[in-house]
C-alpha cells in the first residue's frame, strides 16, 4: 500500500481533494454555481496532471544512441530520474 501511495500521491491527494471539494459544495441544495466550481475544481486537477505527470525520456531505451553521445568532444549532462 505504500507504494501505491508514494508512486501515485499526486493521484491519492487529488481524489481526496475532490471528494472535500464535493462534500462541501454538493450538500445541502447545491445551485449550479456550486456545480460549476465543483466542475472547476476537476478540470484544474485534470490539467495539473497532464502537464506534471512524469513522461519517459526520448532517449530511455536507447542505450547505445546515448553511449555514442558520451565522449563525443562535446559535453554532455546525465541526468538520472525516476519515473516517480
Amino acid at each position: 500500500m505504500n507504494l501505491l501511495t508514494n508512486q501515485y500521491s499526486f493521484i491519492t491527494m487529488a481524489v481526496v481533494f475532490t471528494l472535500v471539494a464535493g462534500l462541501i459544495l454538493l450538500t445541502n441544495k447545491p445551485k449550479w454555481n456550486d456545480y460549476l466550481a465543483f466542475g472547476v475544481i476537476i478540470l484544474g486537477l485534470v490539467a495539473a496532471w497532464s502537464i506534471l505527470h512524469p513522461r519517459q525520456t526520448p532517449l530511455m531505451e536507447d542505450a547505445k544512441k546515448v553511449q555514442a553521445m558520451i565522449g563525443n568532444g562535446t559535453p554532455v549532462l546525465l541526468e538520472f530520474q525516476s519515473p516517480y
